[in-house]
């Protein structure tokens, strides 16, 4: 429908995402336009005109209920419609046995892999600057920190934004169905070095991925 111009979405609740997206769109959209439809008629129909003079109106009692109770109960239908996505997503932690820490700083992402003993801060680490390296079809959970100011962890291509806050720990997670790489640039405004602020999420395939973690932890 719309999917021509969002990035290609390779995450497992992705779709969930879009379609909620989509339904936003929609409603905003058409609401737009009666709105826009609205003032050009009234624009015509009240333009001034010789000898016409202007009415003084007090409103509509009945109008102001029925534009104050129509978007309570689109805003209510919408909160059920996402509470569903919105649980399962943000709420709620799948098993996982790859959990890596991403450190957001001015103004680079610092990603840390807890190597094979799967403890942080151990001798095994690693630590990257702006990569990110997932297998495929694999649960991972990342686990947010930040060391000066508000930053936002985006993967947009798997429809993940979380932020990540100076003081706490926010875990978000992700699935990725597509061998690829991807961008992983800040969503929040942190400062004059914002716009450069870029990593890259590179998902591999099983053996790939494999060969790749021999690489760095060869024994």
């Amino acid at each position: 429908m719309l999917n021509w111009w969002l990035p290609e979405n390779v995450s497992t609740y992705g779709a969930e995402i879009d379609w909620l997206f989509h339904l936003i769109y929609w409603i905003t959209g058409i609401t737009a336009i009666l709105v826009f439809v609205t003032m050009a008629v009234f624009l015509v129909m009240y333009r001034d005109r010789p000898g016409r003079k202007a009415r003084y109106t007090h409103g509509s009692t009945p109008l102001e209920i029925a534009w104050t109770i129509v978007p309570a109960l689109i805003l209510i239908v919408l909160t059920f419609l996402s509470v569903p996505a919105w649980s399962r997503i943000k709420m709620q932690l799948p098993p996982s046995n790859l959990v890596v820490r991403v450190t957001a700083k001015q103004f680079n992402w610092e990603v840390t892999y807890p190597g094979p003993d799967g403890q942080f801060g151990t001798d095994d680490d690693l630590t990257l600057e702006n990569e990110l390296h997932v297998p495929i079809n694999t649960v991972v959970v990342v686990t947010l920190q930040s060391r000066d100011v508000i930053h936002s962890f985006f993967l947009p291509n798997l429809r993940l934004k979380q932020d990540a806050v100076p003081g706490r720990e926010i875990r978000a997670w992700f699935e990725a169905t597509e061998p690829g790489r991807y961008e992983l640039p800040c969503a929040e405004l942190c400062g004059f070095g914002h716009s450069g602020m870029l990593g890259y999420l590179t998902v591999y395939s099983p053996e790939d991925y494999s060969k790749w973690v021999k690489e760095h932890w060869p024994s």
